[in-house]
């Protein structure tokens, strides 16, 4: 489970993302370039000989010790050494060591999704491309649409991905039968909607909960979701900016519909707030990825059986119900001098389905590695989650069709406008097309991007 982590990692992602895009971001990019060259196949050392050097954080950071044991069986020369830095705190020390030319940075790199794009915009040479090491031959082995997130150019590979978490849809089985809903029958957010309003009126209980005045920056990952089920996002892959876009106008009305009808309560505080209202079973649906099913199990053990999960409803008719929400990868610093023992790292660490299963049951981290899935435990059905096989849940969101999402060097300021433009949305009653007008307008002048209208 991901709970180990995801306290720490939200509240701290748009001051450092800001930062990486702003002050450190001006510094050291041509000394990157300089310091290890991602490109240069010659100088990437021995792949059976070296010492690297892993930057993670908890969880994650302690499965891939557990693999070194069994690595060093088939590499007996290559010393691993992972250290657990911690996250957000990660974040900082990467940016830092990129402004630096690369200086003091690990060999391999533990990096989200949102993080990404930042550091290959900002600092040319600083992630080494691992299509010279042979990155290629595993282009289709990941989740549809991840590819295109590591590799934006189709040549260029800048990193490996190794979780892949899909859109969730939690929620309290016994209490939308109370209220006489079939959960499994809602087609469409809409149809979600009128269900919330006799869950309400019967049980007194919210559909779901979202953080209204933007208390900590995954304030949006709702709106982000909804807008992922329409293939949509902040950004084009032209690097355009599309805060205001129909499928944006209308993730934000559904939210405001839901609002005005009294369905949404307030998880102002962030992640203990949303701890507390699970306990408290304030909010009959948590809308979450793929790893909170682990969080809900540890959180509320005796609620076994009352629990179901499938994937979100489509905000159109006939629309997907599947997206991958956010990933995870793991990338070579420029500056490394091993690379190659490093790549051999990552490739039996996210390649091989027998240690993807392994992390997955140390800590329920999903894989987008497609092939670890033929494992029974994807498949067992869940005593918590009333006999349901939620891996399959899961894997056929993760089979669908799902294009690659630009998060841009430029994330990080266009999710502080939007939680901003939400607030106003929740808070004020403000109209969703106008505010994220104005979000999309501000967002031009901040970065230079053009607005794709």
């Amino acid at each position: 489970m991901r709970d180990d982590r995801e306290p720490e990692r939200r509240p701290g992602r748009r001051d450092v993302l800001l930062m990486g895009a702003g002050t450190l971001g001006s510094l050291g990019l041509a000394a990157c370039s300089g310091s290890g060259g991602g490109g240069d196949a010659g100088a990437a050392g021995d792949p059976r000989k070296g010492r690297i050097t892993v930057w993670s954080w908890q969880g994650p950071a302690a499965e891939l010790k557990a693999l070194i044991p069994e690595f060093n069986k088939t590499y007996p020369d290559i010393q691993v050494t992972v250290e657990d830095i911690g996250n957000p705190a990660i974040w900082d020390k990467i940016t830092a060591g990129m402004a630096a030319g690369g200086r003091g940075l690990a060999d391999i790199l533990h990096i989200g999704v949102d993080y990404l794009p930042g550091y290959v915009e900002r600092f040319p040479g600083g992630l080494a491309d691992l299509a010279p090491l042979g990155a290629n031959t595993h282009k289709d082995a990941f989740a549809p649409g991840l590819w295109g997130t590591v590799s934006p150019d189709g040549k260029r590979v800048n990193a490996l991905p190794w979780e892949a978490n899909s859109a969730g849809f939690y929620y309290r089985a016994d209490l939308f039968e109370r209220a006489g809903v079939d959960v499994e029958a809602l087609q469409t957010w809409d149809e979600t909607i009128e269900a919330g309003k006799k869950l309400k009126a019967k049980t007194g209980a919210y559909l779901l909960g979202i953080d209204k005045p933007a208390s900590q920056p995954d304030a949006a990952n709702f709106f982000q979701m909804l807008l992922q089920l329409q293939g949509a996002f902040y950004f084009d892959l032209e690097g355009r900016i599309t805060l205001d876009s129909p499928a944006a106008v209308r993730a934000m009305t559904l939210i405001k519909t839901m609002n005005d009808a009294g369905l949404v309560s307030d998880l102002a505080g962030g992640w203990n707030a949303l701890m507390s209202s699970l306990k408290r079973g304030t909010a009959a649906v948590l809308p979450w990825p793929t790893w909170f099913g682990g969080v809900i199990e540890e959180q509320v053990p005796t609620e076994a059986g009352k629990w179901k999960v499938r994937l979100p409803p489509a905000v159109r008719r006939g629309g997907p119900t599947a997206a991958t929400v956010n990933s995870t990868h793991l990338a070579i610093a420029g500056s490394s001098r091993h690379r190659a023992a490093a790549w051999s790292f990552i490739e039996f660490a996210l390649t091989r389905p027998a240690s993807q299963v392994r992390i997955y049951r140390g800590k329920g981290i999903a894989p987008a590695l497609m092939k670890a899935y033929d494992d029974a435990v994807f498949h067992q059905p869940s005593a918590f989650f009333s006999g349901q096989r939620k891996g399959e849940t899961f894997l056929a969101a993760l089979k669908a069709p799902s294009p690659a999402v630009n998060y841009t060097s430029d994330y990080a300021r266009a999710l502080k406008l939007v939680t901003d433009a939400q607030s106003k949305v929740l808070l004020k009653g403000a109209d969703p097309a106008k505010v994220l007008r104005a979000a999309a307008d501000d967002l031009a002048r901040q970065t230079g991007r053009k607005a794709a209208r």
